[in-house]
């Protein structure tokens, strides 16, 4: 398993620690029960060291018993899913139980002893050295364990073959709740140790330490506990470097900004180690993927694409101004979905950049037009082939990996791209960079006005227009027989390349259509916007989408037109009247359940759901027919013939 909620868990249980420290209070992480216990008047570290080191293990047994034991045999997909789902939980927990004047602020002493030593003319903290050799003798002991007792060879067996180890009389999932819970103690006592030596917390940056964690990882293989160590420390005193070497020269240019090279450098180690270490097929012993999303055939699609457009025509017309920001936000959420749709949907490669790509576009397009003075349409189509540029330069390493270790490289690649580029002073800093309306033949067609001509219509059916040719094409994609390529690769990479199919190509094929789509979406964010900045273009805003795309039902353009009415701020909330579920954290709790129940219990999304459903009722139609059928037929039958 792959937990992309796993710095995050150890996130909320340093807030819990310090919290309890301050207050005496253990904060709950569960929506439902008492937000916090009393547990003494005045904890000392160790009693709160210990407490929140329990917490840790027992968060770990329910994640397993609640969410990942129904998972272990799902698609690469819903784990994914589900796990940023728990990512969203704890974040939104964070919010809503912790205040900014308590834990955030660490005014505590360190658990490790303070003071500092010289080497080689540079003073350096003790507590590094001491949480050095901690992660090491950690390493040590988790090698030995697993190495030269029952319990660590099962685990290793039962990573292999839990159909075997079950024979042999051990319990999957007794094995699986172990390393869980040991897994989670080690998540919340490494972040807690890291806040009290540096007396940062903050939740977003924290939960993003999962990539270098990853990056470390991968080059152990996933299998070695020193060389994960040993590789961790060495990204983390490469990251240190780079930021001292880069405050202290002057040829970086000052547009990059101050600890982007520092970011970027567990991606470029990921794609290393990535490329190194993957296949360009899998071997034979690999077993495919097991009830992955239906991508069901595109019926009616003119029918549906006329009513949809027709409806959408009429709100823009009619309806106020805050209804058409909703419709316009809800059509460019379904169209940055529909190219998860394609790469994810289509082809089974897990992308968590799609958002990174979007935004690329918009500041490209921006760039193109202020700087170089380039008009519409021109600027946004020069973005859009710049986007598919990057898509296929950064789908490369999905010719030798897949499934969860393409998420992991995706999501380095969104963090690199977010601080390299969206934060660089040539695109405005967090200042931002202005967008400039767009104008065709004279006819302006930007978004903003003043009073209730605000979000003008021409805008939005200008995105009407857009929306509907890239849904037509994707659907006519999935038909084609670039579709059916896209879906035997999805299917069996091995089979695939039997039948004449280049697995390679057809991925890449799949990674610039997606990145373009992306690219697109991303333009007619910024025209809606009018003014970009690095918040606008978060890895979570990427993430909170992916998964809203699974809920919609990820395998099919139905599912992205979903995820677009249930975007932030689309017709679903402006529906509600801007308030589902009470306050925007508890709103994230709530999706972040909700992902999590969708992923186990339904992994073809809503529209997968819907499609079941309808075919049931049919075939109950049918029986019942059928039945009858029969009856009457036994009624007119005369006695002589009975």
């Amino acid at each position: 398993m792959v937990n992309f909620a796993h710095a995050a868990l150890g996130m909320y249980v340093a807030f819990a620690y310090f919290e309890l420290r301050q207050t005496g209070e253990l904060v709950l992480p569960i929506i439902g029960l008492p937000d916090r216990v009393s547990i003494v008047d005045a904890p000392t570290i160790e009693t709160a060291l210990i407490t929140c080191a329990l917490l840790s293990a027992v968060l770990g047994l329910v994640i397993y018993f609640c969410v990942f034991k129904w998972l272990r045999t799902a698609p690469a997909l819903a784990r994914v899913v589900a796990s940023l789902g728990l990512l969203l939980y704890f974040e939104a927990i964070v919010e809503l139980r912790f205040t900014e004047t308590s834990a955030t602020q660490l005014s505590l002493g360190s658990i490790l002893p303070e003071g500092s030593s010289e080497w080689f003319g540079v003073s350096v903290p003790n507590n590094r050295f001491m949480l050095a050799g901690l992660a090491l003798l950690v390493a040590l002991v988790l090698r030995a364990v697993f190495r030269h007792t029952r319990f660590g060879l099962a685990t290793r067996a039962a990573a292999e073959n839990e159909k075997g180890v079950l024979l042999l009389g051990h319990s999957p999932d007794r094995l699986a709740a172990i390393n869980w819970m040991v897994a989670s103690l080690l998540a919340g006592v490494s972040v807690i140790l890291i806040a009290s030596v540096t007396k940062q917390l903050d939740p977003l940056a924290t939960s993003l330490l999962v990539v270098p964690a990853l990056a470390a990882a991968l080059f152990g293989g996933l299998r070695s506990f020193v060389v994960t160590a040993l590789a961790g420390l060495g990204i983390g005193m490469a990251q240190s470097a780079i930021l001292n070497f880069t405050t202290q020269t002057d040829w970086i240019p000052s547009w990059i900004p101050q600890g982007g090279f520092q970011q970027a450098l567990p991606f470029l180690l990921i794609v290393i180690a990535l490329t190194v270490r993957g296949e360009t097929l899998p071997g034979r012993s690999t077993i495919p993927e097991s009830r992955l999303p239906n991508s069901p055939h595109p019926r009616f699609v003119g029918m549906t694409t006329l009513i949809l457009s027709g409806a959408t025509l009429i709100g823009l017309l009619t309806l106020d101004s805050q209804w058409r920001l909703a419709i316009v936000v809800s059509m460019i959420a379904a169209l940055i979905a529909l190219s998860s749709v394609v790469l994810t949907g289509y082809v089974g490669q897990i992308s968590l950049a799609q958002f990174a790509f979007a935004g690329v576009a918009g500041f490209a397009t921006a760039k193109l037009a202020v700087d170089a003075g380039i008009p519409f349409p021109w600027a946004p189509i020069i973005a859009v082939a710049m986007t598919t540029g990057l898509g296929l330069l950064v789908g490369l390493p999905a010719v030798r990996v897949r499934g969860m270790t393409l998420a992991v490289a995706t999501l380095g690649a969104a963090v690199a791209i977010e601080e390299l580029l969206f934060k660089s002073s040539a695109l405005g800093g967090l200042e931002g960079q202005r967008v400039p309306r767009p104008r065709l033949f004279g006819i302006d067609l930007g978004f903003s006005a003043i009073g209730s001509d605000n979000f003008r219509p021409a805008f939005g059916i200008f995105v009407l227009v857009v929306l509907v040719a890239v849904f037509l094409a994707v659907a006519n994609l999935r038909r084609s027989p670039t579709g059916l390529r896209w879906l035997a690769v999805r299917a069996n990479e091995r089979a695939a390349a039997a039948s004449g199919i280049n697995v390679p190509a057809t991925k890449l094929s799949a990674f610039a259509v997606s990145s373009m789509i992306a690219g697109i979406g991303g333009v007619l964010l910024g025209y809606q916007l009018e003014k970009l900045a690095p918040a606008s273009f978060t890895v979570f805003a990427a993430l909170a989408l992916l998964a809203l795309a699974y809920l919609g039902g990820i395998a099919s353009t139905s599912g992205a037109v979903i995820a677009g009415i249930l975007v932030s701020g689309g017709i679903v909330t402006q529906l509600s009247g801007g308030d589902i579920g009470g306050s925007p954290d508890r709103q994230f709790a709530i999706s972040g359940l909700a992902l999590i129940a969708m992923a186990i219990l339904y992994p073809d999304g809503i529209s997968g759901a819907a499609r079941r459903a309808l075919a049931r009722r049919r075939r109950l139609r049918q029986l019942v027919s059928n039945n009858a059928d029969a009856d009457a037929r036994a009624a007119d039958r005369s006695p002589a013939d009975s």
